[in-house]
């Protein structure tokens, strides 16, 4: 792992640089700004335009051992807002939150005690999982100590209720109390029916995001997710590590949704062996689920556990620079991207920093030189642009989902919101990905600038990981806001589709949420993403100074929400003026 930077003595330079000029950042602190950092002093004279060299400061920054993997609550997240704030402030924003850089977003960390074993009576035995090896478990509750004593197991397919679909995998059962066992993913995804939801594209009901909120709801004492590879879209090391060590949610009190009182994943593996002794074939009962009828079946078995965590009430930061609109400053275009990470998994063999380079020091660094780019141009914006890097995304979206419940610019006056997660270092690419390709007329937008590049617009590759509800854009989305969330191409200018496959697979087995995903100079080629974001902020541009307001397209979840902001007539009249674009 490399500890090389920026100086995060930046802080200082803030005050002299109230207008954003050029000179060099240098610096001489730590990331918890106690002492001499472990890097050499750097210094770096950041280019007005979208330039590779600066992406690379960035990310060789907030990627480096010393931000310690960016988790929120620590001293490595601390050094990561406070990097930002002062790159906002060299770049010449103003504070976006009513003059703070800062929102306040108050969590919970708990952090499940890896002692912790399921143990469940069944087939008149015994059988016990091993956190890690063969499960994961955890409670979003808050509670210290979660004690659950022979909960009977019911297995319900998907765990899926989706009326619009006519659809219920609860149907003709009480789960008040019960353990719930259900698969990864929607149910035309292993039988491959394209007639069943969206086939192999996962709907929101394949996340497990929304499994767990349903069994909550129908009041279950625990949900257990069976995880396989391809359902799931990545490998049981994503889950434990990422269920691993410290987890953060939203007090109740901000986010009043139901919590179940245990939830976790199983191993493939741990799931066969537990549904055989309860007399069962989890393959036979997989094909089941996949046919409209399926109806829920009771196991042989309970679940009893006895859950020990600590936790501690925190707060972490979203951090929010804004550029003001010459014109309609009360309108605003919304640049995202998560800043946290997994951080340092103490007690981990080996390398043990999460240091997330691609995974999202290269979104920040885009957020940061599209603001340099907007705040050096020569006109400024008609529209204020805000620029968002929000906290606890990797804990399911939480920094983004506080954001839109407590949005500093309405979101009736939210113009778009483009969100940059996860950014390939692969070069340049003669297309552009736009995951959940079909759903607002920012694509419109998007196409006209790709035709200008030569360039062509593909929907995400593995449309089975449901990558559309994976990140920050997903809070807006919800909300009515139409957003648009972008990934680097996959047919390289060189090497082509080939190599791009390559790639996006090699990081998704090798560094995907892993020590692995590291800065590296010799590899990275930059070409690529200083393309893709020159891209975006030509389209904010566009919106900036052109007054369109974007909508859903006709048939998507999230347009009734947007239209209640828009009035009919108005909405028609903006979809003819970007459709003359």
């Amino acid at each position: 792992m490399r500890s090389t930077g920026l100086a995060l003595a930046l802080l200082a330079l803030c005050a002299c640089t109230p207008r954003g000029d050029d000179s060099p950042a240098t610096g001489t602190e730590d990331a918890a700004g106690q002492g001499p950092a472990s890097a050499a002093q750097v210094e770096h004279a950041f280019d007005a335009a979208i330039d590779a060299g600066d992406i690379a400061a960035h990310v060789q920054q907030l990627s480096s051992d010393a931000f310690a993997g960016r988790a929120p609550g620590t001293p490595g997240g601390e050094a990561t807002v406070d990097y930002i704030k002062a790159q906002f402030a060299r770049i010449g924003l103003q504070p976006g939150n009513g003059g703070d850089w800062f929102q306040a977003v108050p969590m919970v960390e708990t952090t499940a005690s890896e002692a912790t074993t399921l143990r469940f009576a069944v087939g008149g035995g015994e059988q016990v999982l091993a956190f890690g090896d063969d499960m994961v478990v955890g409670t979003r509750t808050g509670q210290a100590s979660i004690a659950i004593k022979d909960s009977p197991l019911v297995f319900v397919g998907y765990g899926v209720d989706a009326p619009e679909r006519q659809w219920n995998d609860y149907d003709g059962i009480d789960v008040k109390g019960k353990t719930v066992v259900m698969l990864v993913n929607d149910p035309g995804f292993h039988t491959h029916d394209a007639k069943l939801f969206d086939g192999e594209r996962m709907t929101y009901y394949g996340r497990w995001t929304y499994k767990f909120e349903e069994a909550a709801r129908r009041g279950a004492a625990a949900a257990l997710i069976v995880h396989d590879t391809a359902g799931a879209s990545y490998g049981w090391d994503v889950v434990k590590n990422s269920w691993s060590g410290p987890q953060y949610d939203l007090p109740a009190g901000d986010d009043p949704e139901p919590r179940l009182p245990a939830q976790g994943w199983l191993t493939g593996e741990a799931a066969d062996a537990l549904f055989k002794a309860a007399g069962q074939d989890l393959a036979k009962l997989r094909a089941a689920a996949g046919k409209r009828g399926f109806k829920p079946v009771p196991l042989d078995a309970s679940l009893s556990l006895d859950l020990r965590s600590t936790t501690v009430e925190k707060n972490s930061r979203n951090v929010i620079g804004l550029l003001p609109g010459s014109e309609s400053p009360d309108e605003a275009i919304v640049y995202m991207a998560h800043w946290d990470h997994l951080g340092t998994h103490e007690g981990e063999a080996g390398d043990n920093i999460y240091n997330g380079a691609v995974d999202n020091a290269t979104g920040v660094a885009g957020i940061l030189e599209i603001a340099e780019a907007f705040r050096k141009a020569e006109t400024p914006p008609k529209r204020s642009i805000l620029f968002l890097a929000v906290t606890l995304e990797e804990s399911g979206l939480l920094g983004s989902k506080y954001y839109v419940a407590h949005p500093v610019v309405p979101l009736d006056k939210t113009v778009a919101v483009f969100n940059l997660d996860a950014l390939s270092p692969t070069g340049k690419a003669r297309d552009l990905t736009v995951t959940g390709k079909g759903s607002s007329q920012l694509e419109d937008l998007l196409r006209t600038e790709l035709d200008r590049q030569g360039r062509k617009m593909v929907g995400e590759g593995n449309t089975a990981a449901g990558y559309y509800f994976r990140s920050d854009h997903f809070n807006f989305a919800k909300a009515g806001v139409p957003a648009l969330y972008i990934d680097s191409g996959t047919t390289l200018v060189d090497g082509g589709k080939a190599a791009g496959e390559a790639a996006a697979k090699d990081y998704t087995d090798n560094r995907y949420h892993k020590p692995g995903d590291e800065y590296d100079a010799a590899t990275w080629k930059l070409d690529g993403i200083v393309q893709d974001l020159q891209t975006v902020e030509s389209i904010g541009r566009t919106l900036a100074d052109g007054g369109q307001w974007p909508d859903w397209y006709e048939g998507n979840p999230f347009k009734a929400a947007r239209d209640a902001m828009r009035p009919p007539v108005a909405a028609a009249a903006d979809a003819k003026k970007i459709a003359g674009n």
